[in-house]
Parts: structure tokens; sequence; C-alpha cells
């Protein structure tokens, strides 16, 4: 939890509050912009929750964060309402896995929930009540990871459901040479009829997405919703690998259908397949133009 004595005061009086020990991760305010806001490089709230789905929303950030940086001045007694209620729907059998890890600096982590099989989409925390709530939901079958940054807790949750890994090798290091599924190349390769991992390397050389029913893109570093920019765009100034290669693979990605972007960092999108495809556009003009 996080520490009343290092509470920010940019924060607003009241029962929520975030510490110094905040990463800027941008988890809270995404996930709760009614209560959570940006000053001064750091996360704070801007507006107590003054509703139960305000209340909810705020403890689920809370338990989101990476790093324990959302506190209340109460032992709120609710909180297993809010651990209850992860992961969360985002459309249809998708869910957004919560229980952020400081490991992959905040970054996202998704579950697919099929009756073939269970895919976790790069790994949060392995923090019992998410573990709990995905053995009732059928298990993990896939443990997705879509680069070399994200992997967080992937050797406690592949032990614990005994899933199969899939990273490319090019992104193998010391902490995953041991992954179940070593992809190579730079070709497609179908997981499974409903299921395509697509090369995208840039981020990371081995940097892959994942693309289910032509409908959600799962796409660790490799593209997000900008909020500053508001449109689709990729993070130059966090490229490790090649720019120039993060550009042609953003060219070949556009040729795909899909209506999500679901990153790791950054923000979602959601939009009909013309609205997409004007959006992927505008993201590679702005690339090339960098």
């Amino acid at each position: 939890m996080a520490n009343l004595n290092i509470r920010r005061p940019q924060n607003v009086a009241g029962d929520f509050y975030v510490d110094t020990s905040c990463i800027d991760c941008d988890t809270c305010r995404w996930m709760t912009p009614d209560v959570f806001y940006r000053v001064d490089e750091q996360s704070a709230v801007h507006h107590q929750p003054t509703t139960e789905a305000e209340r909810l929303a705020a403890l689920q950030a809370l338990l989101a964060c990476p790093t324990s940086s959302i506190g209340t001045v109460e032992k709120p007694k609710d909180i297993k309402i809010a651990q209850q209620s992860f992961p969360i729907l985002v459309d249809k059998n998708v869910y957004h896995c919560g229980y952020h890890s400081e490991k992959s600096y905040g970054a996202a982590s998704y579950l697919i929930q099929r009756s073939e099989g269970n895919i976790l989409v790069d790994s949060p925390r392995f923090a019992p009540p998410l573990v709990k709530r995905i053995e009732e939901m059928g298990g993990i079958r896939y443990l997705y990871l879509s680069h070399q940054d994200d992997v967080a807790d992937h050797q406690k949750f592949a032990e614990h459901f005994q899933c199969d890994r899939i990273l490319h090798t090019d992104d193998i290091g010391a902490g995953t040479h041991d992954v179940e599924m070593q992809l190579t190349g730079s070709e497609p390769f179908v997981l499974e009829p409903d299921l395509l991992i697509i090369p995208v390397p840039g981020h990371t050389k081995g940097h892959t997405v994942l693309l289910y029913k032509n409908q959600f893109l799962f796409t660790g570093d490799h593209l997000a919703w900008s909020e500053r920019l508001h449109q689709l765009a990729a993070f130059r100034d966090y490229c490790w690998y090649s720019w120039s290669e993060q550009i042609k693979s953003m060219r070949e990605l556009a040729n795909y259908t899909f209506e999500w972007v679901l990153p790791g960092h950054g923000r979602r999108f959601h939009g009909n397949v013309e609205t997409m495809r004007q959006q992927m556009h505008k993201c590679i003009e702005l690339m090339e133009s960098l």
C-alpha cells in the first residue's frame, strides 16, 4: 500500500491519494480519469470518488498500480469487491487483467477467454486474487509475450498453469531462455485459426503483435493511441532497436483488418475498420516525418 507520510501535496483532500513513489506509468489515469490526473510528472487525485461506481474504479486503479503508490486514509472495507472485479471486461470475451507489474513499467496485460483454451497476453503480477479468478475462468493455455520488456511474472504463471509461453527468439534473454514456443523469422505465425502472430521489429528486434479474430490487435509497445496527439502513434523516444524497421513494420500492419488497438503502454483505441485504416495511415505519415 501507499505511504501516507509521503502523500503528494497535489492530491485534493480526502480518502484516496497518490504518494511520491509514483513512476508516472499512466495506469491509474487511463483506468480512472475521473479521479486521477497528471501533475508535475506524477499522478495525483483531482476528484475524490462520490459514487459507488467511482469508488470501485478508484479501487481498481489502486490494485492495478504497479508500485502500490495509490492508497486510502481509511482501510477500504470493500477491497475484495474490487479484487473480484478483475479481469475487467473490455469487449466480448477480452479482458484487462489489471495488477500491472513494476517489472514491466506498468504495462497492461489481457486475457482472451476461449473454449479452446484461454490466452494470457503479456504478464501481469502473479497476484493471488487474479490467479484465482483466472482459474475460475478456465486457466491459461498460452501465455503470449509480445516482446522482452513486458514478461514480468511469466515464469510463475507458466509453472502454475502449465501453459506454453510464446516469444520471438530475437527477444529471448536470460530470463526467458526456457520459453516453450520460440518463434523465428519474419513471417506471420498462425497460432490457432482465430489467432495470428505478426512480427513487427522496431521497438525491439523480436517484437510481435497478436491479432484475434481480425478484431482485437494486442500491440505491446509497437502502437497505441496518443492522448497528446489525438491519433494512433508509435513511441519514437522508446524505440530500442530500429525506427526505420518499425516504420516498415507499421506499413505491413496497416494491411490487416482490426477494430481494437490494445497496447501494453499507451492508451487503447476502438473504431470501425475504415476509421482504423485512416488512423494507421496517419500514424505512418507521422512516423515518416520524425
